[in-house]
Formats: C-alpha cells, sequence, structure tokens
C-alpha cells in the first residue's frame, strides 16, 4: 500500500524513544530484528540503551507532526559511515522505503562529507534489498557473519559517489 511519504525529520534520540523502539515488534519473518526490552538494553549498555553511543551514532526520525516513525545509526569507520535503520512496523509496506533511506543517506553525507556511506543487509531480505538498490545503493560484498540470531550472510550495499 502506498501512502504519501511525510518529512523526515532527523532529531536527537531520547531515553523514552529508545524504549518506544524497543518494544516494536516487526511480523514474521522480519520479527528477528527486534530489540531487546529497554531494560536489558540499558542494564547491557546494548546500543541506544547506552546514553553515549545513542547520543554519537543514533537519530530518532520524525514525521512533521513529531510522531516517531524510524531511527538510524550512523556507525563510524575509518573513511565509511555505516549507516542503520529502522522504520515503525506500522509504516512499512506503505511505500517510503526508499525515501527514508536516501533521507538516511543524505543526513549520513551531511555528517561526514568525505566518508563513503554503506550498510548491510542478510542475503535472504529481498524486500530490503530492493527498496536499498532503489535509493540507490548497489552490493558490494558478500560475507558471513555473527547476529544476535545466529550466524547470517550479509550483503554490504554501498552508495557510489
Amino acid at each position: 500500500m502506498t501512502a504519501p511519504i511525510p518529512e523526515f525529520r532527523f532529531t536527537a534520540m531520547t531515553e523514552e524513544d529508545g524504549a518506544e523502539i524497543a518494544e516494536w515488534r516487526y511480523p514474521p519473518p522480519y520479527d528477528l530484528y527486534r530489540w531487546p526490552s529497554w531494560e536489558q538494553m540499558v542494564a547491557q549498555g546494548k546500543e541506544f540503551g547506552d546514553p553515549q553511543i545513542r547520543a554519537k551514532q543514533y537519530t530518532s526520525i520524525r514525521d512533521a507532526d513529531g510522531r516517531l516513525i524510524g531511527y538510524a545509526q550512523f556507525f563510524p569507520m575509518v573513511g565509511v559511515v555505516r549507516i542503520g535503520l529502522g522504520l515503525r512496523p506500522e509504516c512499512c509496506d506503505r511505500g517510503w522505503g526508499t525515501a527514508f533511506t536516501q533521507a538516511i543517506a543524505r543526513e549520513a553525507a551531511r555528517r561526514s562529507p568525505n566518508s563513503e556511506i554503506d550498510l548491510e543487509v542478510e542475503t535472504w531480505n529481498k524486500r530490503a534489498i530492493r527498496t536499498y538498490k532503489r535509493a540507490g545503493f548497489v552490493i558490494t560484498d558478500k560475507y558471513k557473519r555473527q547476529a544476535s540470531h545466529k550466524t547470517v550472510t550479509i550483503y554490504c550495499m554501498t552508495l557510489p559517489k
């Protein structure tokens, strides 16, 4: 289903945003992408549960009404910004994915203008791969790595300059 694409506004991720994102639940087969409970994330200092990581790497994405509709991670590496992203489950399948990904890539380029921008996606996730290709990313590598749920095969996708 296609819905009007909202204006994507980037804001600092708050603790309240992090707690809300940790409650998001996707339908199968995407349910494996859920975060642990907020309490676990804070106790373990995991990702945006750690205030320093949250402030340095994460941003909330809101619509024009201020509603939290997604988030992005900008993970710095030497010469590269690896982006991670998540769209609120009820905002998926509305035709927003390409514009959402492009907005995040533009924000990554604004934050690190001389860096390459890439992302990782599991090779089975055809929906995400299709979206990232439409956003301009190309597959540049394939490898295995440990994810929270098992060892997975990954495509690294890069945004050509």
